[in-house]
């Protein structure tokens, strides 16, 4: 077997470095941000039921259950395409016949403020790979989680219908009732945006929230199944002893969080909207690791018959 506490401390070590300082956004430094015990939240939540039967008998065996997140994928959200803030994997969304440019919009008007904003959004899978593995695995038995690193779940270039034109969202109900799928509240005057439609168009005069906005859109589109989009359904099937992450929900903790690359590298998790990160990216380029919620317990039979939650 081997020894993972060097390999752990030296990238620990280098998350610390890249956390406190300037950094380019490569697959390096988001690998070591993977390790983040605050991200993880690692529990015992309850115990499986197992029946095992042999020559001897059947019995009835127990093991842990667990739950803990896992970085699934890395979210951008950027205004100008083909500048993926992620350096290595820009190339994979460079400007197209069907989409070229991006930015900000105006109305031409000094006396109004410039609210039209457009973000392109690409969906890759996390390159922690066996770096987290090890990691998450000192706390005891792991799940496996949804992503193949490296893997492109959604490219906004190749979606423009939908992403540019708001095609057929644009008429769907939760992007026409005030209410209905917002990241924020209109009561404590923090609404930062609608999910629907979940295109790169919306309007909001602050940056970050308006790319954070179109991260959680693009992260809503790939935690789900069928959605009019062109884009890889980042899920996995759920088996005896295992319970993977679903839909992803603006503002539930339950279903997922994120944890902020760039333009600042934080170390914890949390939901939109996040007051406490709000730095402004020169260039209109932002990335969160999106992390969601897995359970299991070890197999220890031939039959799974049940589970019991403590909480």
């Amino acid at each position: 077997m081997i020894n993972s506490r060097p390999l752990r401390t030296a990238i620990g070590a280098l998350f610390l470095g890249i956390a406190g300082g300037a950094f380019a956004l490569d697959t390096v430094s988001i690998t070591a941000s993977a390790l983040s015990p605050s991200c993880l939240d690692y529990r015992v939540v309850g115990i499986c039921y197992w029946l095992q039967c042999g020559l001897g008998g059947c019995s009835v065996r127990t093991s842990v259950k667990v739950r803990h997140y896992i970085p699934d994928a890395v979210v951008s959200s950027y205004a100008n395409t083909g500048e993926n803030p992620w350096l290595e994997l820009q190339l994979l969304s460079t400007a197209n016949s069907t989409a070229q440019g991006g930015g900000d919009g105006t109305t031409n008007q000094d006396t109004e403020n410039n609210l039209a904003k457009f973000r392109n959004a690409d969906v890759i899978g996390h390159p922690a790979g066996v770096v987290f593995s090890e990691f998450a695995a000192a706390s005891g038995y792991t799940c496996e989680g949804a992503g193949t690193p490296l893997m492109p779940y959604l490219l906004s270039t190749l979606d423009t219908l939908a992403w540019r034109y708001n095609v057929p969202e644009l008429a769907y109900p939760e992007a026409l009732i005030p209410g209905m799928r917002e990241i924020g509240g209109r009561l404590t005057a923090n609404l930062w945006g609608n999910v629907y439609p979940r295109g790169g168009i919306l309007h909001q005069v602050d940056d970050h929230k308006a790319s954070a906005v179109v991260a959680q859109r693009a992260g809503d589109i790939v935690t789900r199944n069928g959605q009019p989009h062109v884009y890889q359904p980042l899920l996995a099937s759920r088996k005896e002893g295992y319970w993977p992450a679903g839909a992803l929900e603006e503002g539930n903790i339950s279903t997922g969080k994120w944890q902020e690359l760039t333009p600042r590298l934080s170390n914890s998790c949390a939901v939109f909207p996040d007051s406490n990160s709000l730095t402004q990216a020169t260039r209109g380029d932002y990335a969160w690791a999106l992390w969601r919620p897995y359970s299991c317990c070890k197999r220890m039979g031939q039959k799974f018959l049940g589970s019991t939650d403590f909480m």
